[in-house]
Formats: C-alpha cells, structure tokens, sequence
C-alpha cells in the first residue's frame, strides 16, 4: 500500500484495512480547483491536515463543492517538498476515538500544496496567479500567535521586516510581508474582494491579522511603494475581512504507536522526516475525535459551503463568548489544573491523570462548579456540554499523547485568562470569593511546581515559561518541611499580570499562602492535601 494516486487505485488493500478512500474524482476535484482556486490555507502543520482539509473534503463528498484546498507552507518549505508532494499531497488522518477505536482516512482534497517563497519566481508567479483569480474566496491560517508578530523580543519592529516595509511588495522576505504582496497582487486585478481568516488558536486572531496586514499596507503607502487606494482596500469591509474564529481540536505531533499501526496494516513509506529546521513530518496525522471551528460570518467574496460540514457561522460577539467559554471556563483550566498537579505528581499522560480519582474531581469542581455559575454562555454551544464533552470524552482519551509537561509551558502566561476572568466575574457579579476553593489551589499548586520538586522529594526539570526564573526566586530558598507568610510569597501574589486580580486585593491570599503551606510539610503532602481538598 503506496500513499499515492497510483497506490489508492489499489482499492482492495486499503478497503481491508479499514480504510476510508476519497469518493471522488481526485484528479478532475484538482483540475478544477487549479483553474479556479476558491480556498487557500496558509500553514501545512496537523492542524490543517486534520481539520481543514478533512472539511474540505466533506464538502466535496457530500456534493457541496467540487474544489479542493491549496496548502501554502512559508515557513519550512521542505514540508511541502518532502511530505505533500512525495505523497501526490494526499495524507492518512487517523481519529483516535475515546473508545479505543480508530478511525483511518486518505484525504484528497489538497489539491496543489505551494511554498512561499518570494525568491522562487515559478513558485511566487503560481501565487500571484491563485491570488489575483476572482473566483477565490477566502484564505485561512494556521501559523501560530508568533506568525503574526512584527517585532523583537525587546518589542522592536524586526529589521527584516523593516527592510520590507522599505523595498516594497514586489519581494518580500518576510511571512507576513508576503500574504501581504500576494493581497497587493489582488488589489492590482481590479480590488478583488476576500476574506483573511486566522484560524489560529489565540484571541481576537483576526484583529492580529489585521493589525499585521495593515502595517505593511500602511508603510508600502506612506513611502510610495504601493497606491494610496491599497490601504483603503484593506480597510474596506466590503473588500477584505479579517473574522474573529474560535479553533478546538487536538493534533499531537503523529505518534509511534500509531505508525506501528498503520505499517502493520502495509501502508508503506511511513518514516517521519525531521527537516532541517527541525519540523517532524510524517505523511499521516493523529487526531481526536471533537473538534469546534465558530467562525464570524464575514466573507467580501462569498464562502464554500463549511457550515454544511460543522462549522459554525455567527457574528462576532458570539465568538469572543465562545473563545471566552472555552479558554476562561470549560477547557484551558482543567488542562491547566491537570498539568501543574500532573507534573508535581509525577503523570506523563494527560489521560491517565482522568483516572486518578482525586484529579477527576479537582477538574470536575473548577468546571461545574467554580466555573460554570459565572461562564459566558455563547447561545450557539451549551458551556455544560462543552464540559462534558471535555471530562468524559476528551481528557481521558488514552490514546491522544498529550502531557502535563507540554501543558505547563507558559503558565505564567496562561493563569491570568484561564482562572483570573472568572475571580473577575465572581467579584463583578457579587458572588461570594469564599465559594472558590480549587481556583485557589491551583494557584497555590503552581507555587508548589515553581521549587522544581515533586511529591516524593526528587528534582523535575519545570516546563519553559518566560517568568519561570523570576517566579522560581521567590521561593528558591523554601524547603520542604519549611512555613512561610503571605509577605514572603508577597511579590507573586500581589502582581495581577500572573493571576488577573491582585490577590491580596481579592482576599485570595491567605488561602493560596495557607494550601501552599499544607503543600510543603513533606513528601506526600501534595496528595494528602489535594484528597482532602476535593474531597
């Protein structure tokens, strides 16, 4: 079994392994998306393999459309050179279902994957030929919060990218400068209408989008370099829109387990590549079985057909509620929880912490009940659901490969939105803070995870996070066995930056200051004080 045009013409094989084929014609799908191109997606990661490319092809399966999607990959060009074109862009999605089975896919509806490269004349040409077609619709992203950043990391505009704002649209070396040339190209044919969708997982992801895109317009304007008028096309709403979209969907890096699968099955040709910027590709990906895309109805041009296929269309206050359901209430703080309580006790899996009783139920109080009472409810997606979906379907996946240890990058980041809206929203609201008991404990927990020792004593290397070396000194010189003041942990609890609210000021401290002192009497204290905690 080949991975391959010729090899899926090989029905028989792949149909007694299990495997779901594309129903259509694949070639002809292709002939017609390349002469009139609809869709483009910037970002050639899992994501896009298991998500929008799958929705891509529910469309044309189910008779909604009858083009597929361009891939564009700017960032490791070598994804599209050894992974979607050694393949005939065809991919193997496997969906590990919480029940233990897997489901086994061969998508086709990547119908040209293409590398954005400004120095590559027939690769940029092929671009600016898709760019400037009036039948295109829309362009989705998945490039990560950083792909949309134009400075340093002192906060500088970048010197690669002001050395594009100086040169112009023609050949820009930068991500960004080039979705914008490719736009410029679009204006030139005649203000074509468009719409720039961030799917990426991050708030307000349109407006970064936005506020990147107009940058470049603004700057190729003012030093004349592109028509006043660019930049009024980019501000036009009827012209260019840039949708707010709420993503969810888990897609871990393709895993050996599965790979042992597939090649026992005969699928041939599986051994993952590592590029040579460090990108691990493999010609399959794995993915669980939920996903949620809400999306703000937006589109200058027009859309494919995706709310036939899930996808949720509404404005945009819908969508800042559902982001905000999901990252302040139902998901990101349960993973939070697990991931900090995960490491200091030792977990390796996400999955296998849903076993452990009082885990189960530190999670399920931080949802239902610390969270639930005060959740921004979107109307369009029930938050009791969202949770449920999340505790008992989700989380205790065993087969999705996640870990605490990865879930614990960036917490200083993180705790602020994932528990620090709802402190906000209990104080807005009137409610009584007394009522919060594990939202505290976790804080005090990641107290107890910044002395870089777990439950039995031994030393744990913690998870990057750009405040760790600050937030670490606070409590360097605290032993196990040791008691301490509120003052002493004063220069944490009182900054609102980590936690959203100054603890002190919310009349939180105490509590976190007395759960982290019961947190260090000893080894095993951190078991004994979660069980009796949640218990």
């Amino acid at each position: 079994m080949k991975l391959s045009m010729n090899g899926i013409f090989e029905k028989t094989d792949w149909e007694k392994g299990g495997y779901e084929l594309p129903s259509f014609d694949i070639e002809h799908v292709n002939e017609k998306t390349y002469n009139e191109p609809e869709w483009v997606h910037f970002g050639g990661g899992n994501l896009f393999r298991a998500f929008h490319a799958a929705l891509a092809q529910d469309m044309i399966e189910k008779g909604y459309s009858d083009k597929g999607v361009i891939v564009i990959e700017g960032f490791d060009y070598e994804i599209v050179e050894k992974s979607y074109r050694g393949n005939d862009n065809l991919s193997v999605l496997i969906t590990l279902m919480s029940d233990g089975s897997i489901g086994k896919r061969v998508i086709g509806s990547v119908s040209e994957s293409c590398i954005l490269d400004s120095a590559n004349d027939k690769e940029y040409s092929r671009l600016k030929q898709i760019f400037t077609a009036p039948s295109l619709k829309l362009a989705t992203f998945t490039i990560t919060e950083k792909g949309y950043s134009l400075v340093n990391g002192a906060g500088e505009t970048s010197p690669a990218v002001l050395a594009d704002f100086e040169a112009g649209p023609e050949k820009p070396s930068t991500y960004i400068g080039k979705v914008a040339s490719l736009v410029y190209a679009r204006f030139k044919a005649g203000a074509l209408p468009i719409a720039l969708v961030s799917t990426d997982n991050c708030s307000h992801n349109g407006d970064k989008l936005y506020a990147a895109v107009s940058a470049f317009a603004k700057a190729w304007c003012d030093n004349g370099k592109a028509e006043k008028e660019f930049l009024d096309y980019i501000n036009s709403r009827d012209k260019v829109s840039f949708p707010w979209s709420m993503i969810d969907k888990i897609t871990p890096r393709p895993d050996a387990s599965v790979e042992e699968i597939l090649k026992k099955d005969g699928l041939e040709g599986l051994e993952p590549v590592v590029t040579s910027k460090g990108t691990y590709v493999a010609p399959f990906v794995n993915a669980e079985e939920t996903q949620y895309l809400v999306v703000e109805d937006w589109f200058p041009n027009g859309r494919p057909a995706l709310d036939k296929v899930g996808v949720i269309f509404t404005d945009r206050e819908t969508v800042d509620k559902v982001e905000k359901m999901k990252v302040c209430t139902c998901l990101n703080p349960l993973h939070t929880a697990l991931a900090v309580y995960g490491c200091i006790l030792g977990f390796t899996r996400i999955s296998d912490e849903m076993k452990d009783a009082d885990l189960k139920k530190l999670v399920e109080t931080i949802g239902y009940k610390e969270g639930l009472p005060v959740v921004v409810n979107p109307g369009v997606l029930d938050p009791k659901e969202f949770i449920d979906t999340v505790l008992n379907v989700r989380v205790p996946n065993p087969f999705m490969p996640d870990t605490p240890q990865r879930i614990a990058t960036d917490t200083s980041q993180k705790l602020p939105i994932r528990f620090g809206e709802t402190i906000k929203n209990y104080i807005k609201t009137g409610r009584d803070l007394g009522d919060l008991k594990c939202i505290p404990f976790v804080f005090a927990g990641w107290l107890r995870y910044l002395m870089a020792v777990d439950d039995n004593g031994n030393a744990f290397k913690p998870s990057d996070d750009p405040r760790l070396e600050s937030a670490s000194a606070v409590v360097a010189d605290i032993k196990l066995g040791d008691s301490v003041t509120s003052d002493k942990l004063r220069m944490l609890l009182e900054d609102s930056t980590i936690w959203g609210v100054d603890l002190f000021e919310a009349g939180l401290a105490q509590i976190v200051t007395d759960y982290f002192n019961r947190l260090i009497t000893g080894t095993g204290a951190v078991r004994k004080t979660l069980h009796e905690v949640v218990g």
